[in-house]
């Protein structure tokens, strides 16, 4: 049984390096299974089929982001603190990790096609945003002028701002604003907690 765990395992980390580097419409599952060191057939053994393989990478990846996110929002007593944490991690995953964003964001354009694809993504920003309003809006009071608005409105904002910042940063490494970028944004949501 721990060798099947540890074969899927492999297979799963190989399927997400070569998506985050390649692309999804790039790779083949022959390009995965000679990234994991398997014959082709195990693929269809472990997994069913190449949406079968994609719904579990897509699970793995939610597992991350969601582990990563709340240990970042762990850090800090105040929402002011909190969202210094969260910007930070953004910062951090786009210096260290940049293919788990290319991967996010890679699995959410194929999410807009595909039902079941889309059904575990819709979860991911649901629960990021769950995390975001529990650990920073529940800790601060929204100002006046966005006491109108849910916390929830305000946490799926943040997120939003916060991802939109990183696809650019993806997209251009080479500008330096934009690191700046996820600054502004952090300051900005500071001030209405």
């Amino acid at each position: 049984m721990e060798e099947r765990v540890n074969q899927s395992q492999k297979i799963l980390n190989a399927a997400c390096k070569c998506i985050s580097s390649k692309g999804y419409a790039n790779v083949s599952l022959r390009d995965i299974a000679e990234e994991a060191g398997v014959v082709l057939s195990q693929l269809n053994y472990y997994f069913g089929n190449k949406e079968g393989l994609f719904t579990e990478v897509i699970k793995m990846m939610m597992n991350k982001y969601l582990s990563e996110i709340n240990k970042a929002l762990n850090i800090g007593e105040t929402a002011r603190d909190k969202m210094a944490s969260l910007a930070n991690f953004f910062k951090e995953m786009l210096k260290n990790n940049p293919g788990l964003f290319r991967l996010l964001y890679d699995l959410t354009g194929l999410a807009m096609w595909s039902s079941s694809f889309n059904h575990l993504l819709k979860n991911l920003f649901d629960e990021l945003s769950n995390i975001i309003e529990e650990k920073i809006l529940i800790k601060g009071n929204l100002k006046n002028n966005l006491k109108d608005y849910s916390s929830r409105s305000i946490a799926r904002m943040i997120l939003g701002a916060m991802l939109g910042t990183a696809i650019q940063a993806i997209l251009d490494p080479d500008k330096e604003e934009i690191s700046d970028a996820l600054n502004a944004v952090q300051v900005v949501f500071t001030e209405i907690v």
